[in-house]
């Protein structure tokens, strides 16, 4: 692909990039497919101003390769690796047993090409709101990357709470439009292994397959968590059984729970 020279750079109007930084420098061009092909492959390169910025250039990259049919599968597989963050201090999380609180949007890309730029200050409220429910409830921020969030804590009880929480927050509505955004969560405990990158282990894998059978609004937890949590369930929380569940790439079959607000 031929470089822009200045001058065809100049020529460009501002909307033919992806990114345009503070001072007004103006980079990943994507006026055409060439070079929306070549932004796709230069993006982890280019050194974001904030989170925000970052977002909006990746929803306005994602719009262009729509436009001109290109389906970045490798880019969006870099994304989520790429996007994966080691909290400020790993070794204040919690060590032994644990309860994991996964989360995602569902329908998260029918979200951003319905809202284009104004999705990432959708999914900078959502992150807020599951910050706050998870400080509220003692929780620990493990990671957050691209529409899922991933949290600890040292409490069946505590986890269920946080995501009842948001849960309740979020179906009221994000942002002053009061966007319809349905967040699905799973809740898992086990002993992972704790690394300089966060936690590893078989628990995290199982949480993020629990999280993947529910559906938009919908929290489920583990056998093994609705045993532990035993008659200790955060007031106004209702627990029923879902059935028996294949996850993938986890042995044998789970039963899971459903956890919702209210009593029987």
């Amino acid at each position: 692909m031929a470089k822009l020279s200045a001058t065809e750079r100049a020529r460009l109007p501002v909307s033919a990039f992806a990114y345009v930084d503070a001072q007004g420098h103006r980079r990943l061009p994507i006026h055409d497919e060439a070079h929306v092909r070549n932004a796709l492959a230069r993006f982890e390169r280019v050194a974001f101003e904030s989170d925000l910025a970052r977002e909006q250039a990746r929803t306005r990259l994602l719009r262009a390769a729509r436009r001109y049919r290109i389906v970045p599968v490798g880019f969006i597989t870099g994304q989520i690796q790429a996007e994966r963050r080691t909290p400020a201090s790993v070794a204040s999380l919690p060590t032994g047993a644990v309860t994991i609180l996964m989360t995602d949007i569902e329908g998260s890309t029918e979200l951003l090409h319905s809202h284009g730029e104004g999705y990432a200050p959708l999914l900078a409220e959502v992150r807020r709101i599951h910050r706050r429910a998870v400080r509220a409830a003692g929780g620990h921020e493990v990671d957050a990357r691209a529409d899922e969030y991933f949290a600890c804590f040292e409490r069946p009880a505590s986890a269920v709470a946080a995501a009842l929480a948001l849960q309740r927050r979020i179906a009221e509505g994000v942002g002053a439009n009061r966007v319809r955004v349905r967040v699905r969560a799973g809740i898992h405990g086990g002993r992972p292994t704790l690394t300089e990158d966060g936690y590893v282990g078989l628990s995290v894998h199982t949480v993020a397959r629990i999280c993947a059978v529910a559906r938009g609004g919908q929290t489920l937890v583990s056998e093994r968590t609705h045993d532990a949590l035993g008659g200790a369930l955060p007031e106004g929380c209702r627990v029923r059984s879902v059935g028996i569940h294949v996850l993938r790439g986890i042995p044998g079959e789970h039963r899971l729970y459903q956890v919702t607000p209210g009593r029987d």
